[in-house]
């Protein structure tokens, strides 16, 4: 990648495992069946971008802008999506696997994720506010001070959540998920 603005470019295929992409600009572009693992994408912008089938796991993004980024059936393993500029910050998931990533302090109201792994992803202070969780596997995703006012947590799995330490007004449980709010009472409910 050797020029500094993409516009309207699809990338299909490209390998870049452990490699430094830094200080360029992605506007409306598309990555198919890419391998980015293990790279450091700092200081990079992405807007209206896609990003489908692609191995981003381990990879950077340190200051780096994502705006309105959409991850399609991507393996995202370990990203710490809160070291990335929060300024209009706005991502969605569609069947992604984006176990032991870090959303920790991050602004990012109705976020949708569907049908994804988030095993061990931290959402401390989040604010997650009328976000969808669509038959996700929150398997030891740990929540502490995240705002879940009206988070729909319907067809999610796995989550264990304090209702003290958590505002979740209005938020949407199934009643086989009540479970994961009484966790820590170790109280037996058939």
């Amino acid at each position: 990648m050797e020029n500094l603005l993409y516009t309207n470019k699809t990338f299909e295929k490209d390998l870049f495992i452990n490699t430094k992409i830094n200080n360029r600009e992605f506007e409306d572009c598309i990555f198919k069946n890419c391998d980015f693992s293990n790279s450091d994408f700092s200081n990079n912008s992405f807007m209206d971008c896609e990003f489908i089938d692609c191995n981003l796991s381990m990879t950077q993004f340190a200051g780096t802008s994502l705006k309105s980024i959409h991850f399609i059936n991507c393996k995202l393993l370990g990203i710490q999506f809160h070291t990335c500029n929060d300024f209009l910050f706005s991502v969605s998931f569609q069947d992604c696997v984006s176990d032991y990533s870090s959303f920790a302090n991050k602004k990012m109201p109705k976020t949708k994720f569907n049908s994804c792994s988030m095993k061990e992803v931290s959402f401390i202070g989040t604010h997650l506010t009328n976000s969808v969780f669509e038959n996700c596997n929150l398997d030891n995703a740990i929540f502490n001070d995240t705002q879940l006012a009206g988070v729909d947590f319907r067809t999610a799995h796995n989550y264990k959540i304090d209702p003290e330490f958590n505002p979740m007004k209005k938020a949407k449980f199934s009643t086989q998920g009540i479970v994961g709010l009484l966790d820590k009472y170790d109280i037996k409910i058939e």
